[in-house]
């Protein structure tokens, strides 16, 4: 029987043999947030824990249990959101790499399913204060949607965004059941220069862009190009050599 690439299935001798061999620790981070009423609070959790199994059997990587919450303050107002602050976030991702380092890690991808400004940037600090504190670890700080979103202009309209199309679509192909029968269709007016949450106007649900096309299909089509760009982006910045 195959070893499980989780940490979470495994005793703590297996990992210690296997650490030896320096391997690569993902940690998945999501958030429980509104994305509309055709998908679930915890699509960000979703998209990350599919995508970094995916990776670990590509590459023959570990991956740690996910951090389910994160900064959620655009979607604060929708039914189902849960926020932590940004600091909270920073201050538990470097204790969490720390910890992985003492564990004997020393090679981490943060990999998030969430890609809000302000949640990436408190991630990345925590990490980076990590590393600073343990030169001779080597970290990487990203989300999926970072790769999703070059696709935008080409199987998506340039403004996709949360909820959208590519993610909805990316749903539909990894938990199906998940994914409600609406389809919604929304402009996002919010401006990204005014500080402050989005109005009601601005944004009348939490969804940006048009649903109406979204299919398992293309959610396959997206992960295969997620999951090409994610090998070839840690196999330049954390080789294991």
């Amino acid at each position: 029987m195959p070893l499980s690439h989780r940490l979470l299935d495994l005793d703590s001798r297996t990992l210690e043999r296997r650490i030896r061999e320096n391997p690569l620790v993902i940690v998945p981070v999501g958030a429980l947030e509104a994305h509309g009423p055709h998908l679930p609070l915890g699509a960000d959790q979703i998209q990350a824990e599919a995508t970094a199994d995916a990776l670990a059997e590509r590459i023959g990587a570990l991956v740690a249990p996910t951090l389910p919450y994160g900064n959620c303050s655009g979607t604060r107002p929708f039914p189902g959101t849960v926020s932590v602050s940004l600091g909270s976030l920073s201050r538990i991702m470097r204790e969490l790499v720390e910890e992985l380092a003492r564990t004997g890690f020393r090679r981490v991808l943060v990999l998030s399913g969430h890609a809000a400004q302000g949640h990436m940037a408190a991630l990345r600090e925590g990490a980076e204060e990590a590393v600073r504190a343990i030169p001779t670890l080597r970290v990487a700080v990203l989300s999926d949607y970072d790769f999703v979103y070059e696709l935008r202009g080409k199987l998506s309209p340039p403004t996709d965004g949360h909820g959208g199309l590519l993610e909805t679509s990316r749903v539909m192909a990894m938990k199906p059941e998940s994914v409600g029968s609406e389809r919604p269709k929304v402009e996002y007016r919010y401006s990204r220069f005014r500080v402050g949450d989005p109005s009601v106007e601005e944004w009348p649900e939490s969804v940006i862009g048009d649903t109406g096309s979204a299919s398992p299909e293309l959610g396959q089509r997206i992960q295969v190009h997620v999951l090409d760009r994610l090998e070839a982006t840690v196999r330049e910045l954390l080789p294991a050599a």
